[in-house]
This record gives C-alpha cells, structure tokens and sequence, in this order.
C-alpha cells in the first residue's frame, strides 16, 4: 500500500498489526524517536482543522521528523492564484517524503495519488471519507472494549455528510457479528450506498428515530456535529439530538460516547465530567495511531 486514501485499502489483519503497533508507541514512545529522521511530510489542508493537523504534526515530531505546511492552502498557497490541487501537489512532493492532504473534493487524495511522487494520506476529503480518523476511532473503541467483533455501536447526527461515520462504517465490516444503529434526522440520514455497503457484508443496520430505538446496553455511541458549511441551502436549519447526562443515564454504565469533534452542541457540557464520555481521549489516541501509519508508510512497511 503506497498511499491511505480509502478505508476500502484495509484489511483485518492490516489493522491488528497496526494497532500493535500503536500500542507499542503508546507504551515506549522514545525508542521511536528518530524513526522518522531525514524525513520530511508536508501538510496541505484546503479546509480548516485542528486535532487532525496537529495530531500529524506532531506524530511527525515526535517520531524526528520535520513538517512543512499550510493550513489554509484555500488562501493561503498558490491555488489563490488558479494552481490546480495536481499541480501543488506535483511540486510539493519534489520538497517532502510523504502528504498529508484535506480537501473539499471528494475524490481530491485519489486524484493526487494519481500524480503524487510520494505517498499521500487522505486527511478528509469532502463529505466523502477520513481514513485515518477511522483508525483511531476503532483503536479507540478497541483501547476500550477489547474487542472489536460482536459490537453494537450506535452512529448520531449528521450521517449524510459525516465523512468519519462513512470510513468508521467501512471499517466495521472487517469485523464480525456488528450490528450499527443509525439515529439521524431524515434529511440527514446515512447516504444508500453505505446501507447497501453494510449489508452486502454482512453488517446490521438499523434505522431509528429517537434513543428509545436504541438498546440500553449498546457499546459505542458515535456523536457528530452537523456539517452545516456542506449544505446548498445556508439557511437550512436541522434540529439535532443532543446528548446530554439524562440522555446518558439511559444507556448501560459500559456505554462509551464517542465523537471525532470539534462538537457544537450536541453534546452538552455536563457530560465531559461522565467516566463513560472519552472523546477527548479518543483524539489523544489519534496522535499515536497516526505514527503508527506514518512509520510504517515512510519506512515501506504499510501492508
């Protein structure tokens, strides 16, 4: 595998070592700290981001490595001026090992793999898919539940233009007797080409419209905020379901709420101080995760 563009490139087995992987970083980080040294990974971002930007920044750091980046490559780089995303990345790559890149355009990582000298890593790509916010998110589930077959895992909110929900869900199918619970508004529901991807691997899902409709004793709820800056009407108003601590106290005490934020309000305050809300640990994981793939990408071992 020479570019991470698609949660489609990965099997069981990738991932199992993968985490390994993880884990051993997690628990030894400095014996990885010039692994990536003499290397340098560029971070191009078309749209705005924080945990995913820096969590590669600094998975690149700490693992000796130097960045090059711009984080509002809209504005802030040649595309200003007319530049084609292939052309930066044609010239980008002549200064770096590897990309990292986000984008608006759904199929902008398989474009650049297309013409990219170097590997590149899908860091969003519209309302398509973020591989590697999938990663982290199935370490996490993992890191918490040790294990990943025989899940019940409920997805919430905005599963139309959720690039994450649509790469979590991929991922999900690598595993056996999954059920997913989908609790979204109707204009937001998740996409046809997703149900039939479940489906036809074997992978239940269940539409619902409220929490009742989902079991108490569910491992996983995944929250995400609504993609508003995606949607062709700015003055389209959604109501959401919000999770907050009486929502909480209808779900099992080895429920874990998860989410990729940032968060709106979706999740209401008072839930960060619930032992089962790990959000935030989730994004720490994600740092460790994406050394995991960036040491093995840059060192040619990525599957």
């Amino acid at each position: 595998m020479r570019h991470v563009v698609s949660c489609d490139q990965f099997t069981r087995a990738n991932l199992e070592q993968l985490f390994a992987l993880t884990d051993a970083m997690q628990n030894n980080s400095s014996k990885f700290s010039t692994a990536l040294a003499g290397k340098i990974v560029a971070t191009i971002f078309y749209e705005p981001s924080t945990r995913t930007r820096l969590s590669f920044e600094a998975a690149v750091a700490r693992l000796g490595g130097q960045i090059i980046s711009t984080e509002n490559a809209k504005e802030m780089s040649s595309a200003i001026k007319g530049e084609s995303l292939l052309d930066t990345i044609r010239v980008v790559a002549g200064y770096c090992d590897a990309i990292v890149l986000r984008h608006p355009d759904n199929q902008a990582a398989v474009k650049a793999a297309g013409v990219a000298a170097v590997p590149i890593i899908n860091a969003g790509s519209g309302s398509g898919e973020h591989p590697t916010q999938a990663l982290l998110d199935v370490y996490t589930i993992y890191t918490y539940k040790q294990r990943l077959d025989g899940l019940t895992i409920a997805v919430l909110g905005d599963l139309r233009f959720g690039r994450t929900v649509h790469s979590l869900v991929k991922l999900l199918t690598l595993y056996e007797d999954v059920t997913i619970y989908g609790l979204s508004r109707d204009l937001l529901a998740l996409p046809d080409e997703y149900v039939s991807f479940l489906h036809n691997r074997g992978v239940r899902y269940i539409a619902c419209n409220s929490f009742a409709d989902i079991p108490a004793e569910v491992d996983v709820l995944y929250h995400t905020r609504t993609q508003t800056e995606r949607f062709q009407d700015s003055e389209l108003q959604i109501e959401e379901f919000i999770v907050d601590q009486s929502v909480m106290d209808q779900f099992s005490a080895q429920t874990i709420l998860m989410h990729p934020l940032p968060r709106r309000h979706e999740i209401a305050p008072e839930v960060d101080q619930d032992s089962r809300a790990v959000f935030f640990q989730q994004s720490h994981l994600g740092m460790y995760v994406r050394m995991a793939l960036l040491y093995k990408l840059l060192s040619g071992q990525l599957f």
